[in-house]
C-alpha cells in the first residue's frame, strides 16, 4: 500500500495530548503541506493562525464553550442521549473545545473560494501531522470564538474573513481506536 493510502487509513482524531510543545520547524512543514493544498483557482485563500500562548487559549476556550451549549441545546430534546455524552466531557474536561493541545491552528478564509479550498488545507495539515507523528483534530467548535472582539483582534480576523478548522496539533497521549466506518455508498453508472 502506498504511504498516503496508508496515511488515509490510519490517521485519527487525537483529543488526548501530552503537555509537550511542538517544535516550530514541525508546525512549519505542516504549514507548507497546507498552503499545497489544491485550491480554486489556484486563489489560496488562507492564512494561518498558530495559537500556543496560554493567555489567549484560556479567552478561546473561556468564548467557545457557552457558544458550543448554545449549539448543542437542541440536542437535549433531539438526542438526549448524545446529549448528555457531550455534556459530560464539558464537565469533566478542563478543555472540552481544544483538549489542552500545545498547537492551536486556525485557518483563515476570505473570499468566494475559502469554502471550498480551506477545507483541504486542513486536511493536508492532518496527514501532515500524522506522518510527522502528531496527532491532529479538526474542531469546528473551536471556531466559535468570533464574537469576541479581543480574540477577532488577536487572530486579525477581518469582517470579510471566516475561520475554517481550527486544527489542533500535538503529541498523542496514548493510541486513538479507529471509529467502525460505514461501506460507502457508491452508484455505477
Amino acid at each position: 500500500m502506498s504511504e498516503i493510502l496508508k496515511a488515509l487509513k490510519e490517521r485519527r482524531s487525537v483529543r488526548a495530548y501530552k503537555s509537550k510543545s511542538v517544535p516550530k520547524d514541525l508546525l512549519n512543514i505542516i504549514i507548507d503541506a497546507a498552503n499545497n493544498a489544491p485550491s480554486g483557482m489556484n486563489s489560496q485563500p488562507w492564512r494561518f493562525v498558530i495559537v500556543e500562548d496560554d493567555t489567549l487559549r484560556k479567552k478561546l476556550v473561556d468564548t467557545a464553550i457557552p457558544n458550543a451549549k448554545k449549539l448543542l441545546e437542541p440536542l437535549k430534546e433531539s438526542d438526549p442521549e448524545r446529549y448528555e455524552l457531550i455534556m459530560k466531557r464539558y464537565k469533566d474536561l478542563d478543555d472540552p473545545v481544544y483538549y489542552s493541545a500545545p498547537a492551536v491552528i486556525f485557518v483563515v478564509g476570505k473570499g468566494k473560494y475559502a469554502a471550498l479550498s480551506c477545507p483541504l488545507a486542513c486536511q493536508n495539515m492532518m496527514l501532515a501531522a500524522h506522518s510527522l507523528g502528531l496527532g491532529s483534530c479538526w474542531v469546528a467548535f473551536g471556531a466559535m470564538v468570533t464574537d469576541n472582539d479581543e480574540i477577532r483582534q488577536a487572530l486579525e480576523l477581518g469582517d470579510d474573513e471566516d475561520i475554517f478548522g481550527p486544527i489542533i496539533i500535538g503529541y498523542p497521549e496514548g493510541a486513538t481506536e479507529p471509529p467502525e466506518k460505514r461501506p460507502p455508498e457508491v452508484k455505477w453508472i
